[in-house]
């Protein structure tokens, strides 16, 4: 079994995929538009699809509104250094809404940042690198 990828829906699928790719880092793997469906699919990741767990943004087209609802977290990334990582992101545009520090109850650091739809996105310190 392998892991394939997470889906989330977005309002504004250029919007999110400037995020997702030119504030993160990560790449458009490839995009597919299904007009009888009226959705467009765009997978993004840190590598091949078939080496890494990516990210599906559905836009569908005549919706542009959506609950976040209660029972989604976030999504985490693993980093080397998270306070030059957020400061990089913060020079894109990006808003961090948790600085990077220890969490609570407990020794990890971590940040949080919002996607363009409001997503959690997590940033954890890589162990092991000099900045844990």
């Amino acid at each position: 079994m392998q892991f394939l990828h997470t889906m989330i829906r977005v309002r504004d699928l250029d919007a999110s995929v400037h995020f997702y790719c030119d504030v993160l880092g990560l790449r458009e793997l490839r995009r597919k538009d299904f007009p009888g469906g009226r959705f467009t699919l765009v997978f993004v990741g840190l590598g091949d699809e078939g080496d890494h767990t990516v990210i599906e943004l559905t836009h569908n087209w005549d919706q542009d509104d959506y609950e976040m609802g209660d029972a989604f977290g976030h999504l985490a990334f693993g980093v080397d250094d998270i306070y030059a990582t957020c400061d990089a992101l913060r020079a894109a545009g990006a808003k961090i809404t948790r600085e990077p520090g220890p969490m609570q109850h407990g020794s990890t650091v971590i940040a949080f940042l919002r996607d363009p739809d409001g997503y959690a996105i997590e940033l954890i310190q890589n162990k092991g690198s000099d900045h844990e």
